[in-house]
């Protein structure tokens, strides 16, 4: 049965160059190779697989956190969250960039997909920055960076995936992420004020048009503009970590949040509405597509033999616990290349949490690590799936070298905040021992 397993990854990588989608590329593998492992059985394990996948309740989670980031950026509420956060930003060297940075964090706490994050943010903020002169490598790097934080900012669409599959609590997740995501974020500000400030033609300090306000009326533009997303985000993701609601539970009190929102902004109409579930199914149909795909496969990789020719493999290298740890790190990031983030977790997370957690790691820890890997592969070129987001955006004076060059000191960032974590796994597990006791 090994045999068949060394040539489901072959055949998978080339359906995917030739241009197969990645969800039917994982379905016909599996089909493939699940006829010659299953026979005509093969149709019944689908079947269940299916069936387990619809009864999981924690993804009806995410068609409610999609819809909540869509009805955002319909709404033009994101717009207004931009304008506000740029009042205070304004007068930073780069200010405009860190702005997009915490708009970033803000917009990623309400959406919970990267794609959702970088394009609408991407679509504030670049014509902006450009008008004013700012360095196009560090609008790119900026955008790319910050959008990608719906990875490692919860209630992210993929965390939800991968407590699913690895059947671990999501609130756990959440909690455990919060510091490495604000330690990420943190990082990016300070590298664009440094930049800045040793280089202010790279990021010049603007005038902002209401920068005669008083600090009170400052005070109560920002209020308006921040307070109602800021209370919602903590209401959503707040009842989830303390144990007061499940997630599916915390994510319709937050679809129903954005609704009442966008009507007290003003900004709600039927054709808003109409637009955001529309984006919300197209969205949700194709995550779940992937899901089913993925399932597919590795039901199939596993029951053919799969982990145990991955333990073989790590037995022949005689590797110890961390040589073990930073193997399973560096498929995922080369996964990366080839792979998007979902199907990174179907495919690798159900051979690699069991192996991780026999060595006596903490799961929680290493699923911090496992994110914080995924999203810098999520930035890294050739095949860096912020680029392709932020391309289909971008101006054209805004070239693909300006991106390439703009993602690399981010990238440098987030391997520091893996070392941090990896070094000071406190990082991670301090919060969560703190909330749940």
């Amino acid at each position: 049965m090994t045999d068949i397993v060394t040539w489901m990854f072959p055949v998978l990588l080339t359906l995917i160059f030739l241009g197969v989608p990645i969800a039917f590329a994982l379905m016909s593998t599996a089909f493939l190779f699940g006829i010659l492992r299953f026979g005509e059985n093969l149709f019944f394990v689908f079947l269940h697989k299916i069936y387990d996948i619809t009864g999981a309740s924690i993804l009806a989670a995410v068609p409610l956190f999609v819809f909540m980031g869509a009805m955002l950026e319909k709404s033009g509420t994101a717009e207004k969250l931009f304008e506000a956060i740029h009042l205070w930003t304004h007068r930073l060297p780069g200010g405009l960039a860190v702005g997009t940075i915490l708009m970033c964090v803000i917009f990623a706490a309400c959406s919970g997909v990267i794609g959702a994050t970088e394009t609408v943010v991407g679509l504030l903020a670049t014509p902006v920055m450009l008008r004013h002169g700012y360095d196009k490598a560090l609008i790119s790097g900026t955008i790319t960076a910050g959008g990608s934080l719906g990875a490692i900012i919860p209630p992210s669409v993929v965390v939800i995936i991968l407590a699913a599959v690895s059947e671990m609590s999501l609130g756990d997740m959440f909690i455990g992420m919060f510091i490495p995501g604000l330690l990420m974020a943190g990082l990016y500000i300070l590298y664009i004020i440094t930049i800045c400030t040793l280089n202010p033609k790279a990021g010049p300090k603007i005038p902002h048009p209401d920068d005669s306000l008083s600090f009170h009326e400052k005070l109560r533009v920002t209020a308006k503009a921040l307070l109602p997303p800021l209370i919602l985000i903590t209401v959503v993701l707040g009842s989830i970590m303390i144990g007061v609601a499940v997630p599916t539970e915390a994510a319709a009190v937050g679809a129903i949040g954005t609704v009442v929102m966008t009507v007290c902004y003003k900004t709600f109409t039927l054709s808003v509405m109409f637009d955001a579930m529309i984006k919300t199914l197209s969205v949700t149909a194709m995550i779940l597509t992937i899901v089913v795909g993925g399932t597919m496969f590795a039901s199939v990789f596993l029951s053919s033999g799969g982990f145990d020719a991955v333990r073989g493999i790590l037995e022949f290298w005689d590797l110890d616990k961390w040589g073990t740890l930073i193997l399973i790190l560096m498929l995922v990031f080369f996964a990366g290349f080839v792979l998007d983030g979902l199907s990174i977790i179907l495919i690798i997370v159900p051979i690699g949490f069991p192996i991780i957690q026999n060595f006596g790691f903490d799961p929680i820890w290493f699923a911090v690590l496992f994110l914080v890997v995924k999203q810098t592969s999520y930035l890294t070129p050739p095949m860096a799936g912020a680029i392709f987001y932020f391309r289909a955006i971008a101006p054209p004076q805004i070239s693909l070298m300006h991106m390439y060059k703009g993602v690399v000191p981010f990238i440098i960032l987030d391997l520091i905040v893996l070392a941090l974590v990896m070094i000071f796994p406190s990082l991670a597990l301090w919060l969560p021992a703190k909330i749940l006791g």
